[in-house]
């Protein structure tokens, strides 16, 4: 008998953290994906929400910086003209691993540029660690590689 209380135990406790688990790696891909979406289009609201004040960002051309600079380029950043190439942004491939307060993310980044002469497409390996504070994630390490043409 007292083996089928410890497994009912276990049960309940197990099938509570992976609910959980389940509903915080939901919570981090929206919030990826609202920040991708801002970031197709310059949003200086999103990056602020996404990106820690202690953030350490290295780039794909291997410049290391931190929010501010980002920040900074953004708001600096004039206005896109209607003519302009736009690059939309999403994530394939994601997978998020979970340490408490704090989160690795992994994903492929899709950058989908649509000129007058069609669409070119930009592949990125992204990682990155998040944190929570103040009941908010916010990304503290970024690391960004761009994928090779094959072409």
């Amino acid at each position: 008998m007292k083996k089928w209380v410890l497994f009912i135990v276990i049960a309940v406790f197990g099938s509570a953290a992976y609910a959980q688990d389940t509903s915080v790696k939901q919570e981090i891909t929206n919030l990826l994906e609202k920040f991708l979406a801002g970031a197709s289009v310059n949003d200086a609201q999103m990056h602020d929400r996404f990106w820690a004040s202690d953030l350490i960002y290295t780039s794909s051309s291997g410049e290391r910086y931190g929010k501010e600079r980002i920040m900074n380029s953004i708001r600096q950043a004039p206005p896109r003209s209607d003519e302009a190439p736009k690059t939309q942004y999403t994530a394939e491939d994601i997978t998020i691993n979970l340490y408490g307060d704090m989160a690795v993310l992994a994903f492929k980044l899709v950058g989908t540029t649509t000129t007058a002469e069609g669409n070119s497409i930009s592949y990125y390996l992204n990682s990155g660690t998040l944190l929570k504070r103040d009941g908010q994630w916010k990304v503290v390490n970024w690391q960004a590689t761009k994928v090779p043409d094959t072409n």
